[in-house]
């Protein structure tokens, strides 16, 4: 199982692309646990998580994040834009899971 997490700024936009996520995950199989967080939240889930994801809106606290994901041995990716405003979750799933890899 792959446990994918996004963090924005305050949890609230990215929980409807968890949505579309999660059923694009359903769709093709693939057996994954997804769910959003504020960015805040990134240190109390750096050890369950396989991969981090971050919203658009956090994209400047890209470099922090890897800091503290790297040693933990978490890859870190900032959602496109194009895919974020269009709630494009087989896209951000796709995504996730290539980072996982």
């Amino acid at each position: 199982m792959v446990r994918i997490k996004l963090f924005c700024a305050s949890g609230m936009s990215t929980s409807v692309l968890v949505g579309k996520m999660r059923d694009a995950a359903k769709a093709k199989g693939v057996d994954c646990e997804i769910n959003a967080y504020s960015e805040s939240q990134l240190d109390q889930h750096l050890g369950s998580m396989d991969v981090a994801l971050l919203g658009p809106q956090v994209a400047y606290t890209l470099s922090k994040v890897k800091e503290k994901c790297d040693p933990a041995g978490v890859p870190v990716e900032v959602i496109p834009m194009v895919d974020y405003g269009m709630m494009n979750g087989a896209k951000v799933l796709d995504l996730a899971l290539s980072l996982a890899k």
